[in-house]
């Protein structure tokens, strides 16, 4: 992927004057030592790219720098393209708009998109479009963002974060930073955010590898997880294959399939589990399956 992101940072330094090092470390999920490697290698390849210091410093083109159309190919231009739309999908942002308009400049003439990657939820979500744009806005100017978070387990708790990176994880949006309260970096489900400001005490970029994927740290724990015993009709199987790796099912003459999985046990487990209905039985562990049992009783009362 290292190539795309070179095309694509190429792309924006010709369609802007100047840009931050960590804007572009956060724009690609990236550390700001790789953006600073990867100038190198543009600068290698013979792409005039200069640097500029002090307070309105950052990377930039040699004045009056265009690409040579050459370069890329026309289905390079359009890849590029397709995965800019897809994340202006999710929020507004003028120089995303600018680039596209930059390559569809370059490339002539329009062809059809082979693929489109719609991040928008169904119904669309304009307060969620709202808080991601405020986010991306916070971590451009390097300040602090203040909210009211709801965990899993409904506790609600004040919250002032550094953020670093918006991440998109499991069909969810998700801001990735240093959290003040705890004094560690934490990953924040958007969705869960209410009362969203940004604050106008700026803050130092942490040296953390983005590449790495380190937020999937705070998802799995050992000792924390239960692997469940799940069955289910074999006329099922084509939505659990949506969810699950096929190759883990196991399929008996008798037309059940059984999948063994390793989760984390808490609420969202539980809530997860019961949005299968009667489409699926929890065979084990024990406790699970009664803990479901009592659940499922205290829907059934609410219904009466």
């Amino acid at each position: 992927m290292r190539l795309d992101r070179l095309l694509a940072m190429t792309m924006i330094l010709i369609n802007r004057k100047r840009v931050r090092a960590q804007e572009l470390a956060e724009m690609f999920a990236v550390s700001i030592r790789t953006i600073y490697r990867d100038i190198d290698t543009l600068s290698q390849a013979g792409i005039p790219v200069i640097t500029y210091q002090g307070t309105n410093g950052g990377i930039g083109l040699v004045e009056g720098y265009r690409l040579d159309k050459s370069v890329l190919t026309e289905e390079e231009l359009h890849a590029i393209s397709s995965a800019l739309k897809s994340v202006s999908t999710s929020f507004d942002d003028i120089h995303t708009t600018k680039v596209i308009e930059k390559i569809k400049n370059i490339s002539g003439n329009p062809s059809p998109e082979t693929f489109f990657v719609d991040f928008s939820p169904w119904g669309g979500n304009p307060q969620l479009k709202d808080k991601i744009t405020l986010i991306k806005a916070a971590i451009h100017s390097s300040l602090c963002i203040q909210f009211t978070y709801t965990n899993s387990g409904r506790v609600e708790t004040i919250r002032k974060i550094e953020p670093h990176t918006i991440v998109l994880k499991g069909q969810s949006w998700y801001i990735y930073g240093f959290c003040l309260l705890r004094n560690q970096f934490r990953l924040f489900k958007i969705s869960r955010i209410k009362e969203l400001v940004m604050s106008e005490k700026e803050f130092e970029r942490r040296e953390v590898q983005l590449e790495n994927s380190p937020w999937d740290k705070e998802w799995y724990h050992p000792e924390k997880t239960v692997t469940l015993k799940i069955r289910f009709d074999h006329t099922f199987k084509p939505t659990m294959e949506e969810i699950f790796s096929p190759e883990r099912f196991v399929c008996f003459k008798d037309g059940i399939c059984q999948i063994e999985i390793e989760m984390p046990e808490d609420n969202w487990m539980y809530g997860f589990l019961l949005s299968f209905m009667d489409e699926i039985e929890v065979m084990g562990p024990g406790h699970v399956r009664q803990k479901l049992k009592e659940l499922s009783m205290k829907m059934m009362n609410k219904y009466r």
